[in-house]
């Protein structure tokens, strides 16, 4: 349908040489969208630009810290001189310490945070000037069901996707009058080397998340293909500050 289209719209997906954030780029360049690929593996990076180069209609792949103001800054103008404007950001960027908060140094616990919110919200301020010069953009933060669920070995991760829940809001509250929309997708349990490391490291994982999910099944970077496409689009244009779970029913559990 022509409101799910993104062609001459471009992309910005942090983290999108891999899991989720790569199976979002999947979806963003089969709509039309020109996409930057950005993380700081650059072999990664290359690797999943030329994947999406087969699907969409340009993607560039740019190796970045985005942990610093300076950073952003950087990135953002690299990807308006390098396919010409900004639309759409994806901040999917991520890193968790599985670890019981007890055992958290100070380092961990910051370089979680700084990751994951602080870089969300650093580009989201440097993307800002850019979607008010387009008369608009969309903004998808990734957040996760760990920000609604306490897990003991999560303490810093959860307090960061909780965090990115309410800079989602606040940022819809914010900048809706520039017609910008900022909404949050929160991940279930999901097929990526991040949740096959949990489930090397914490034995019966497998069969808890599997009985408790009513799809009866782990997700897969795929299932936010839909998702993102729709939430990037003029589809959406009304959905502003919401939060849409993707995890096959495992939150609906009692």
């Amino acid at each position: 349908m022509q409101m799910f289209d993104l062609s001459g719209r471009v992309a910005i997906v942090t983290g999108g040489n891999g899991g989720i954030g790569l199976g979002i780029a999947r979806g963003l360049a089969g709509a039309g969208a020109a996409i930057a690929i950005v993380g700081r593996n650059a072999a990664k990076n290359e690797a999943a630009a030329a994947e999406l180069g087969r699907i969409g209609p340009l993607v560039v792949a740019i190796t970045a810290d985005i942990r610093s103001p300076e950073g952003c800054r950087t990135l953002v103008e690299e990807v308006d001189r390098r396919l010409g404007g900004i639309d759409i950001l994806v901040n999917n960027a991520g890193i968790s310490f599985r670890k019981a908060p007890q055992d958290y140094t100070l380092e961990e616990w910051q370089a979680v945070i700084d990751t994951n919110m602080t870089a969300a919200f650093l580009l989201s301020q440097a993307c800002y000037p850019h979607f008010k010069a387009r008369g608009g953009g969309k903004i998808i933060n990734i957040g996760s069901i760990v920000s609604v669920f306490g897990s003991p070995f999560a303490v810093a991760y959860g307090a960061s996707k909780g965090g990115i829940q309410q800079m989602t809001k606040a940022l819809c509250c914010a900048w809706a009058k520039d017609n910008i929309q900022a909404n949050a997708i929160l991940p279930g349990w999901i097929d990526t080397e991040l949740s096959q490391g949990a489930r090397r490291e914490f034995p019966g994982l497998e069969e808890r998340v599997l009985g408790r999910t009513p799809a009866g099944r782990w997700g897969d970077p795929a299932d936010f293909e839909g998702i993102a496409v729709y939430l990037a689009s003029r589809a959406s244009d009304f959905v502003n500050g919401a939060t849409i779970t993707v995890d096959g029913g495992y939150s609906s559990q009692g």
